[in-house]
Formats: structure tokens, sequence, C-alpha cells
């Protein structure tokens, strides 16, 4: 699994954030994905690296950074083991 931050120019409040959310999910499958206008930028966790700009152009929404790395999962120290 990665998780992908990616950059989002035109992002200005929740509907948003959404709307952006949205247009990720249709495009390729992905475990996870959160986007804040006030950071300007979705974090997505997926199985495989994915080309996110041709999700975002029809949006209106421009991905303006991209980074990928190998995702790992928080642990609840002394919660569950």
């Amino acid at each position: 699994m990665v998780q992908i931050t990616v950059g989002v120019d035109g992002m200005a409040c929740s509907m948003c954030e959404a709307h952006v959310s949205d247009a990720i999910r249709k495009a390729f499958p992905v475990k996870k994905v959160t986007a804040s206008h006030t950071k300007g930028q979705a974090v997505i966790v997926a199985e495989n690296e994915a080309d996110i700009t041709k999700a975002l152009e029809p949006t209106g929404y421009r991905m303006v950074s991209y980074s990928c790395a190998p995702y790992q999962k928080k642990k609840l120290f002394g919660i569950f083991g």
C-alpha cells in the first residue's frame, strides 16, 4: 500500500474537499481519501500509485505537488497490542 499526498490548487471550502475526494474515488480504487482546503492537499491511501492529474482535470482543480511513500498504518500503543 502507498500513501499519496497531492497539493491541490483551487479548493476553498468543505464542498470543494468533497468534490476532490469524489473525483479521486471515481477515478481509481482507493482505501481512503481525505482532502483539506485549509492545507491545500489531498491524502490518498491506495494499493498502487495512480495518476491523480487525470482525476482532477475535469473538476477544475489543479494538482501542484505530488509525493508517494509506503503506507504505514498507525498503531494504537497499549490498547490493541
